[in-house]
């Protein structure tokens, strides 16, 4: 699928001052409680934001669709107004009632993805909305996780990152899987009784990576990794990052 047929499925209408006012308010005011009911919320790093220029490029792990509004919701205004979700076109945008429902929600746009992740050819149509001074959120596994570890990073952050010279900021986010696992429609409680019932939740702000001159994006994306190893996430070493995109680069099969 190509730039101009992704630019086709995108909703622009999304990001008007009407529909981002609505989001407002169905996230703050309708799944912040919500999630609230099934969690407890813990938010880390925020402050790092404040001395931030927008836009950037957040990279997060991915492995529940509880994610993005739970990072949504855990970002300051001002950021979580201007920043755009790169979502799968083949699996949000597939419909178009679904697609219109995601964008308004989630403010998505959509992407193409190979084997799992976000393509480094998939760089240019996000990057219209970068000259516009939106940030965007990139879930760079490109699927969520079925047994709770980071699987290998996709590099279109990293190409994104490096061609408009803006930070990546790793989000770690851990809990959402237990509180709405894959297959699930809806958040869960865990067995017990009270407040031992929600499920505790964390989402953890990085310290800003800035690609440096010469740095293969596969580096960059190590040091994104290196951040989720940190905070205490099972990852996939980065000499497996992306050979098949190398290997592709290069001319040769993957």
């Amino acid at each position: 699928m190509g730039g101009r047929n992704r630019a086709r499925l995108d909703v622009p209408w999304a990001r008007w001052g009407l529909a981002r006012a609505l989001r407002e308010v169905i996230l703050i005011g309708f799944l912040g409680p919500a999630m609230d009911a099934y969690t407890r919320r813990r938010v880390l790093g925020r402050k790092r934001l404040e001395d931030l220029e927008a836009p950037v490029v957040f990279v997060a792990n991915h492995s529940s669709h509880m994610d993005t509004p739970a990072i949504m919701r855990a970002m300051p205004g001002r950021w979580r107004r201007r920043t755009a979700v790169a979502a799968a076109a083949d699996y949000f945008y597939r419909k178009r009632v679904v697609a219109r429902a995601v964008s308004l929600v989630f403010n998505t746009v959509p992407m193409q993805r190979n084997g799992g992740g976000l393509e480094p050819s998939s760089a240019a149509h996000l990057g219209d909305l970068i000259d516009e001074r939106w940030s965007l959120l990139v879930f760079a596994e490109g699927t969520r996780s079925r047994d709770g570890s980071v699987g290998r990073l996709r590099s279109g952050a990293a190409v994104l990152a490096a061609e408009h010279g803006l930070g990546i900021v790793p989000i770690f986010v851990s809990g959402t899987r237990q509180a709405m696992p894959p297959g699930r429609r809806w958040m869960g409680r865990a067995p017990g009784r009270g407040r031992s019932r929600r499920h505790p939740v964390e989402i953890r702000f990085g310290a800003a990576i800035h690609p440096r001159p010469g740095e293969h994006r596969t580096e960059v994306m190590e040091r994104v990794r290196l951040f989720f190893a940190e905070s205490g996430a099972s990852t996939t070493p980065s000499d497996g990052i992306a050979a098949g995109e190398d290997r592709a680069a290069a001319g040769q099969p993957a």
